[in-house]
Protein backbone atom coordinates (compact mmCIF):
# COMPACT_ATOMS: atom_id res chain seq x y z
CA UNK A 1 0.00 0.00 0.00
CA UNK A 2 1.20 3.53 -0.75
CA UNK A 3 0.94 5.97 1.67
CA UNK A 4 1.66 9.53 0.05
CA UNK A 5 2.40 12.79 2.40
CA UNK A 6 2.49 16.38 1.95
CA UNK A 7 4.63 19.27 3.79
CA UNK A 8 2.57 20.64 6.04
CA UNK A 9 1.72 23.91 5.25
CA UNK A 10 -0.17 27.44 6.05
CA UNK A 11 -3.39 27.59 4.78
CA UNK A 12 -5.78 30.85 5.36
CA UNK A 13 -9.18 29.64 5.35
CA UNK A 14 -12.34 31.88 4.66
CA UNK A 15 -14.35 30.73 6.67
CA UNK A 16 -14.08 29.96 10.53
CA UNK A 17 -13.65 26.17 11.33
CA UNK A 18 -14.96 26.76 14.92
CA UNK A 19 -18.56 27.30 14.04
CA UNK A 20 -18.17 23.20 12.67
CA UNK A 21 -16.23 22.10 15.77
CA UNK A 22 -12.95 22.15 17.61
CA UNK A 23 -10.77 22.77 15.14
CA UNK A 24 -8.37 20.41 16.29
CA UNK A 25 -11.08 17.86 16.19
CA UNK A 26 -11.65 18.11 12.58
CA UNK A 27 -10.84 15.51 9.56
CA UNK A 28 -12.20 16.18 6.27
CA UNK A 29 -11.95 12.47 4.39
CA UNK A 30 -12.71 11.62 0.55
CA UNK A 31 -12.65 8.18 -0.98
CA UNK A 32 -12.35 6.74 -4.40
CA UNK A 33 -13.20 3.71 -5.64
CA UNK A 34 -14.26 1.42 -8.86
CA UNK A 35 -18.21 1.73 -8.22
CA UNK A 36 -20.80 2.91 -6.57
CA UNK A 37 -21.71 0.04 -4.66
CA UNK A 38 -19.59 -1.56 -1.78
CA UNK A 39 -20.48 -5.29 -3.12
CA UNK A 40 -19.63 -4.90 -6.50
CA UNK A 41 -16.15 -2.39 -6.83
CA UNK A 42 -13.33 -1.63 -5.12
CA UNK A 43 -12.06 1.26 -2.28
CA UNK A 44 -8.80 2.32 -4.17
CA UNK A 45 -7.64 5.52 -2.22
CA UNK A 46 -8.67 7.60 1.12
CA UNK A 47 -7.74 11.39 1.74
CA UNK A 48 -7.36 12.87 4.56
CA UNK A 49 -6.58 16.79 5.91
CA UNK A 50 -6.43 18.10 9.17
CA UNK A 51 -5.39 21.59 10.60
CA UNK A 52 -2.99 21.87 13.79
CA UNK A 53 -3.25 25.42 13.96
CA UNK A 54 -3.32 27.09 10.97
CA UNK A 55 -1.11 24.47 9.33
CA UNK A 56 -2.43 22.07 6.52
CA UNK A 57 -1.63 18.52 6.94
CA UNK A 58 -2.31 16.17 3.93
CA UNK A 59 -2.05 12.41 4.11
CA UNK A 60 -3.31 10.05 1.48
CA UNK A 61 -3.10 5.89 1.50
CA UNK A 62 -3.84 4.45 -2.17
CA UNK A 63 -4.41 0.25 -2.45
CA UNK A 64 -1.52 -0.60 -4.83
CA UNK A 65 -3.49 -4.04 -5.30
CA UNK A 66 -6.96 -4.98 -4.87
CA UNK A 67 -5.75 -7.04 -2.36
CA UNK A 68 -4.58 -4.23 -0.33
CA UNK A 69 -8.51 -2.96 0.31
CA UNK A 70 -8.65 -4.15 3.86
CA UNK A 71 -5.28 -2.68 4.75
CA UNK A 72 -6.62 0.65 3.34
CA UNK A 73 -9.34 0.29 5.80
CA UNK A 74 -7.08 -0.75 8.97
CA UNK A 75 -4.77 2.22 8.10
CA UNK A 76 -7.68 4.59 7.66
CA UNK A 77 -9.61 4.29 11.28
CA UNK A 78 -6.70 3.79 13.00
CA UNK A 79 -5.49 7.52 12.13
CA UNK A 80 -9.27 8.57 12.13
CA UNK A 81 -9.48 7.65 15.96
CA UNK A 82 -8.12 10.60 17.47
CA UNK A 83 -10.46 12.98 15.58
CA UNK A 84 -13.87 13.19 16.72
CA UNK A 85 -15.82 15.00 13.62
CA UNK A 86 -15.85 13.98 9.71
CA UNK A 87 -16.57 16.68 6.98
CA UNK A 88 -16.95 15.03 3.98
CA UNK A 89 -18.88 16.27 0.61
CA UNK A 90 -22.10 14.35 0.13
CA UNK A 91 -19.93 11.34 2.42
CA UNK A 92 -24.08 10.31 4.06
CA UNK A 93 -24.84 9.36 0.72
CA UNK A 94 -21.84 7.44 -0.27
CA UNK A 95 -18.34 7.26 1.64
CA UNK A 96 -19.83 6.84 4.86
CA UNK A 97 -22.28 4.21 4.11
CA UNK A 98 -19.40 2.49 1.23
CA UNK A 99 -16.89 2.16 3.97
CA UNK A 100 -19.43 0.90 6.77
CA UNK A 101 -20.13 -2.23 4.24
CA UNK A 102 -16.79 -2.38 3.66
CA UNK A 103 -16.24 -2.94 7.05
CA UNK A 104 -18.80 -5.21 7.31
CA UNK A 105 -18.07 -7.19 4.77
CA UNK A 106 -14.47 -8.01 6.21
CA UNK A 107 -15.84 -8.18 9.58
CA UNK A 108 -13.75 -4.83 11.06
CA UNK A 109 -15.05 -3.22 13.87
CA UNK A 110 -15.39 -0.17 12.94
CA UNK A 111 -17.80 2.58 13.09
CA UNK A 112 -18.72 6.19 12.70
CA UNK A 113 -21.33 5.85 15.73
CA UNK A 114 -18.64 8.08 17.54
CA UNK A 115 -17.91 10.38 14.77
CA UNK A 116 -19.83 13.73 14.03
CA UNK A 117 -20.59 14.27 10.80
CA UNK A 118 -20.87 17.41 8.34
CA UNK A 119 -21.94 16.66 5.41
CA UNK A 120 -21.32 20.13 3.39
CA UNK A 121 -23.15 18.87 0.50
CA UNK A 122 -26.25 18.49 2.54
CA UNK A 123 -25.59 21.53 4.52
CA UNK A 124 -25.70 23.32 0.90
CA UNK A 125 -28.08 21.98 -1.38
CA UNK A 126 -31.46 23.13 0.23
CA UNK A 127 -30.17 26.88 -0.82
CA UNK A 128 -28.83 25.90 -4.68
CA UNK A 129 -31.91 28.07 -5.95
CA UNK A 130 -31.32 30.68 -3.22
CA UNK A 131 -27.43 30.89 -4.14
CA UNK A 132 -28.92 30.97 -7.78
CA UNK A 133 -26.13 27.16 -8.47
CA UNK A 134 -26.92 25.80 -11.74
CA UNK A 135 -26.23 22.08 -9.51
CA UNK A 136 -25.04 21.86 -6.47
CA UNK A 137 -21.79 19.24 -7.32
CA UNK A 138 -18.73 20.39 -5.44
CA UNK A 139 -17.00 21.51 -8.94
CA UNK A 140 -19.77 23.77 -9.46
CA UNK A 141 -19.63 25.70 -6.36
CA UNK A 142 -15.64 25.70 -6.79
CA UNK A 143 -16.42 27.64 -9.70
CA UNK A 144 -18.72 29.65 -8.30
CA UNK A 145 -16.52 30.93 -5.54
CA UNK A 146 -13.37 31.15 -8.35
CA UNK A 147 -11.24 28.46 -7.54
CA UNK A 148 -10.30 26.27 -10.82
CA UNK A 149 -8.69 22.75 -10.60
CA UNK A 150 -5.59 21.14 -11.40
CA UNK A 151 -6.63 17.62 -12.63
CA UNK A 152 -8.23 17.09 -15.58
CA UNK A 153 -10.13 14.05 -14.65
CA UNK A 154 -13.56 13.26 -13.02
CA UNK A 155 -13.79 10.64 -10.34
CA UNK A 156 -15.51 8.30 -12.88
CA UNK A 157 -13.00 8.51 -15.60
CA UNK A 158 -9.79 7.50 -12.84
CA UNK A 159 -11.40 4.06 -12.33
CA UNK A 160 -9.95 2.80 -15.79
CA UNK A 161 -6.43 4.88 -14.59
CA UNK A 162 -6.99 2.74 -11.33
CA UNK A 163 -7.67 -0.75 -13.17
CA UNK A 164 -4.75 -0.25 -15.75
CA UNK A 165 -2.38 0.87 -12.45
CA UNK A 166 -2.94 -2.49 -10.95
CA UNK A 167 -1.83 -4.57 -13.95
CA UNK A 168 0.67 -1.94 -15.65
CA UNK A 169 1.67 0.55 -12.02
CA UNK A 170 3.35 4.02 -13.77
CA UNK A 171 4.17 7.35 -11.88
CA UNK A 172 1.75 9.07 -14.32
CA UNK A 173 -1.32 6.97 -13.42
CA UNK A 174 -0.20 7.26 -9.55
CA UNK A 175 0.23 11.26 -9.48
CA UNK A 176 -3.09 11.31 -11.40
CA UNK A 177 -5.23 9.31 -9.31
CA UNK A 178 -3.45 10.98 -6.07
CA UNK A 179 -3.99 14.54 -7.79
CA UNK A 180 -7.65 13.99 -8.03
CA UNK A 181 -8.16 12.76 -4.52
CA UNK A 182 -5.89 15.88 -3.23
CA UNK A 183 -7.90 18.55 -4.96
CA UNK A 184 -11.02 17.30 -3.61
CA UNK A 185 -9.85 17.52 -0.57
CA UNK A 186 -8.35 20.99 -1.19
CA UNK A 187 -11.75 21.75 -2.96
CA UNK A 188 -13.56 21.24 0.52
CA UNK A 189 -11.67 23.49 2.25
CA UNK A 190 -11.87 25.96 -0.33
CA UNK A 191 -15.12 25.71 -0.50
CA UNK A 192 -16.19 26.18 3.31
CA UNK A 193 -17.07 29.86 2.68
CA UNK A 194 -20.51 28.63 0.74
CA UNK A 195 -21.90 27.65 4.27
CA UNK A 196 -22.29 31.50 4.74
CA UNK A 197 -25.73 31.25 3.19
CA UNK A 198 -26.45 28.17 5.24
CA UNK A 199 -25.08 30.35 8.51
CA UNK A 200 -28.35 33.08 6.99
CA UNK A 201 -31.10 30.29 7.96
CA UNK A 202 -29.70 28.78 10.50
CA UNK A 203 -27.80 31.22 12.73
CA UNK A 204 -29.08 34.28 14.82
CA UNK A 205 -28.98 37.05 12.24
CA UNK A 206 -28.41 40.99 14.14
CA UNK A 207 -30.92 43.32 12.85
CA UNK A 208 -29.12 46.48 13.14
CA UNK A 209 -31.62 49.33 11.97
CA UNK A 210 -35.04 49.40 11.51
CA UNK A 211 -37.00 51.74 9.38
CA UNK A 212 -40.55 52.50 7.23
CA UNK A 213 -40.42 53.91 3.69
CA UNK A 214 -42.54 55.10 0.65
CA UNK A 215 -42.08 53.64 -2.43
CA UNK A 216 -44.21 53.42 -5.28
CA UNK A 217 -45.37 50.39 -7.24
CA UNK A 218 -45.37 49.39 -10.98
CA UNK A 219 -48.65 50.21 -11.31
CA UNK A 220 -48.11 54.33 -9.93
CA UNK A 221 -49.57 53.22 -6.63
CA UNK A 222 -47.59 54.78 -3.28
CA UNK A 223 -47.33 52.05 -0.67
CA UNK A 224 -45.15 51.65 2.48
CA UNK A 225 -42.20 49.09 3.05
CA UNK A 226 -40.60 47.67 5.94
CA UNK A 227 -36.75 47.70 5.63
CA UNK A 228 -34.61 45.96 8.01
CA UNK A 229 -30.68 46.51 7.95
CA UNK A 230 -29.10 43.09 9.36
CA UNK A 231 -25.73 42.37 9.91
CA UNK A 232 -24.89 38.26 8.67
CA UNK A 233 -23.12 35.93 11.27
CA UNK A 234 -21.02 35.14 8.29
CA UNK A 235 -19.77 37.34 5.79
CA UNK A 236 -21.40 36.11 2.12
CA UNK A 237 -18.48 34.98 -0.42
CA UNK A 238 -20.85 36.06 -3.32
CA UNK A 239 -23.51 38.77 -2.98
CA UNK A 240 -26.80 37.58 -3.72
CA UNK A 241 -30.22 38.32 -3.73
CA UNK A 242 -33.87 36.41 -3.42
CA UNK A 243 -37.42 37.44 -2.95
CA UNK A 244 -40.46 35.67 -2.02
CA UNK A 245 -43.78 35.86 -0.59
CA UNK A 246 -43.39 39.83 -1.21
CA UNK A 247 -40.11 39.97 0.76
CA UNK A 248 -37.12 40.92 -0.45
CA UNK A 249 -33.69 40.07 0.77
CA UNK A 250 -30.22 41.10 -0.46
CA UNK A 251 -26.43 40.20 1.28
CA UNK A 252 -23.17 41.56 0.43
CA UNK A 253 -20.60 40.83 2.39
CA UNK A 254 -21.39 40.96 6.19
CA UNK A 255 -24.81 43.38 5.81
CA UNK A 256 -27.64 42.28 4.45
CA UNK A 257 -31.28 44.32 3.64
CA UNK A 258 -34.53 42.77 4.54
CA UNK A 259 -38.07 44.29 2.62
CA UNK A 260 -41.36 43.41 3.81
CA UNK A 261 -44.20 44.99 2.61
CA UNK A 262 -46.84 46.94 5.00
CA UNK A 263 -50.38 46.44 4.64
CA UNK A 264 -52.46 49.75 5.73
CA UNK A 265 -56.02 48.50 5.19
CA UNK A 266 -59.14 47.11 7.79
CA UNK A 267 -58.53 43.57 8.86
CA UNK A 268 -60.26 41.52 10.90
CA UNK A 269 -59.79 39.79 14.06
CA UNK A 270 -61.79 36.61 14.35
CA UNK A 271 -62.52 35.84 18.45
CA UNK A 272 -62.06 31.83 19.15
CA UNK A 273 -65.11 31.50 21.59
CA UNK A 274 -67.81 32.44 18.93
CA UNK A 275 -70.80 30.67 21.03
CA UNK A 276 -70.23 33.58 23.17
CA UNK A 277 -70.96 36.51 20.90
CA UNK A 278 -73.77 37.63 19.13
CA UNK A 279 -73.31 38.94 15.38
CA UNK A 280 -74.48 42.61 14.91
CA UNK A 281 -75.19 43.18 10.78
CA UNK A 282 -75.96 46.37 11.23
CA UNK A 283 -72.52 47.61 12.57
CA UNK A 284 -70.74 44.07 11.10
CA UNK A 285 -68.65 43.15 14.15
CA UNK A 286 -69.54 40.58 16.78
CA UNK A 287 -69.91 41.64 20.44
CA UNK A 288 -69.71 39.02 23.27
CA UNK A 289 -73.32 37.87 24.89
CA UNK A 290 -73.24 39.90 28.14
CA UNK A 291 -72.47 43.30 26.53
CA UNK A 292 -74.75 42.57 23.09
CA UNK A 293 -76.97 40.91 25.68
CA UNK A 294 -79.01 44.62 25.97
CA UNK A 295 -79.19 44.91 22.07
CA UNK A 296 -82.34 44.06 20.43
CA UNK A 297 -82.56 40.88 19.24
CA UNK A 298 -84.03 42.15 15.45
CA UNK A 299 -80.72 43.50 15.94
CA UNK A 300 -78.09 40.86 16.27
CA UNK A 301 -78.06 36.81 15.42
CA UNK A 302 -75.86 34.09 16.73
CA UNK A 303 -72.47 34.16 15.61
CA UNK A 304 -71.08 31.77 13.32
CA UNK A 305 -67.05 31.03 13.14
CA UNK A 306 -66.73 33.19 10.30
CA UNK A 307 -68.69 36.18 11.47
CA UNK A 308 -67.12 36.76 14.76
CA UNK A 309 -64.73 39.31 14.56
CA UNK A 310 -64.09 43.02 15.28
CA UNK A 311 -62.73 45.34 12.72
CA UNK A 312 -59.39 47.73 12.46
CA UNK A 313 -57.69 50.32 10.33
CA UNK A 314 -54.41 50.19 11.13
CA UNK A 315 -51.22 49.43 9.39
CA UNK A 316 -50.02 45.45 9.21
CA UNK A 317 -47.10 43.35 8.44
CA UNK A 318 -47.63 39.94 7.21
CA UNK A 319 -46.43 36.79 9.20
CA UNK A 320 -46.90 32.83 8.17
CA UNK A 321 -47.55 31.47 11.54
CA UNK A 322 -48.95 32.94 14.54
CA UNK A 323 -45.74 34.41 15.71
CA UNK A 324 -47.25 37.84 17.12
CA UNK A 325 -50.49 37.67 18.46
CA UNK A 326 -53.61 39.26 18.50
CA UNK A 327 -53.26 38.32 14.24
CA UNK A 328 -55.67 39.50 11.91
CA UNK A 329 -56.92 38.03 8.73
CA UNK A 330 -59.07 39.54 5.72
CA UNK A 331 -61.92 37.12 6.03
CA UNK A 332 -62.37 33.72 7.77
CA UNK A 333 -60.66 31.50 5.08
CA UNK A 334 -57.93 33.62 4.43
CA UNK A 335 -54.46 31.85 4.79
CA UNK A 336 -52.85 34.70 4.97
CA UNK A 337 -51.79 36.46 8.57
CA UNK A 338 -51.12 39.59 9.72
CA UNK A 339 -49.74 41.68 12.94
CA UNK A 340 -50.62 45.05 13.51
CA UNK A 341 -47.68 47.53 13.65
CA UNK A 342 -48.23 49.13 16.78
CA UNK A 343 -45.94 52.33 18.23
CA UNK A 344 -45.08 50.26 20.83
CA UNK A 345 -44.15 47.63 18.55
CA UNK A 346 -41.98 50.24 16.68
CA UNK A 347 -39.91 50.47 19.40
CA UNK A 348 -39.08 46.75 20.50
CA UNK A 349 -35.74 45.82 19.14
CA UNK A 350 -36.41 42.26 19.99
CA UNK A 351 -39.29 41.83 18.41
CA UNK A 352 -37.55 42.59 15.36
CA UNK A 353 -35.42 40.39 15.73
CA UNK A 354 -37.21 37.84 15.75
CA UNK A 355 -39.49 38.96 13.11
CA UNK A 356 -36.37 39.41 10.88
CA UNK A 357 -35.64 35.34 11.68
CA UNK A 358 -39.60 34.57 10.79
CA UNK A 359 -39.08 36.12 7.37
CA UNK A 360 -35.87 34.52 6.61
CA UNK A 361 -37.75 31.23 7.49
CA UNK A 362 -40.11 31.86 4.62
CA UNK A 363 -37.68 33.15 2.33
CA UNK A 364 -35.72 29.57 3.25
CA UNK A 365 -38.87 27.35 2.44
CA UNK A 366 -40.24 28.86 -0.62
CA UNK A 367 -36.48 27.84 -1.92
Amino acid sequence: MHTETYMPQPFLLDYPLEKLADPSQILFIDIETTGFTAKNSFLYLIGCAYFEGNTLHTIQWMAETYEQEKELLDTFFSFAARFRCLIHFNGNNFDIPYLQQKCIRYALPYSFDDFEGIDLYKRISPYKFFIKLPNCKQKTIEQYLGYEREDAYTGSELVGVYQEYVTNPTELAKDSLLLHNQEDLLGMLRILPILAYYDIFNSPVKVKKVQASYYTDYAGRKKQELIMKLTLPTPLPVSVSSSANGCYFKGEGDTASLRVPIVEEELKYFYANYKDYYYLPEEDIALHKSVAGFVDKAHRTQAAAATCYTRKYSLYLPQWEPLFTPFFKRDYKSKELFFELTEELKKDKSAFLLYAGHVLDILSASL
